[in-house]
């Protein structure tokens, strides 16, 4: 095999490894999705409609987006207005159609 094709098996390799690492943030050792308790446009990946990924959602404490937060802690993050985090979508702080 000549070093070119080795190179290009290199990089191949390493770009997958990386793409599949940021595709996954709910991956993350001891972290947890947490809904609801985002600020507008600091949401993780997987928000709801309204939103496409990372860095998307449209209000804060958007209710279908979500934010990594370590293991345990979600539903003890207080927020304004009463609110908690959530370990499931939430139908609150929604952004207008």
């Amino acid at each position: 095999m000549t070093i070119h094709k080795q190179s290009l098996m290199i990089a191949a390799a390493l770009s997958t490894g990386l793409a599949a690492q940021f595709a996954t943030p709910a991956a993350a050792a001891g972290q947890e999705q947490c809904f609801g308790v985002a600020l507008a446009g600091q949401n993780d990946c997987a928000a709801g409609p309204g939103t496409t990924c990372a860095g998307t959602s449209k209000v804060d404490y958007q209710g279908n987006s979500f934010k990594l937060v370590p293991a345990g802690t979600c539903t003890t993050i207080e927020l304004p207005g009463d609110r908690v985090g959530s370990l499931s979508a939430l139908d609150r702080d929604l952004p207008k159609s």
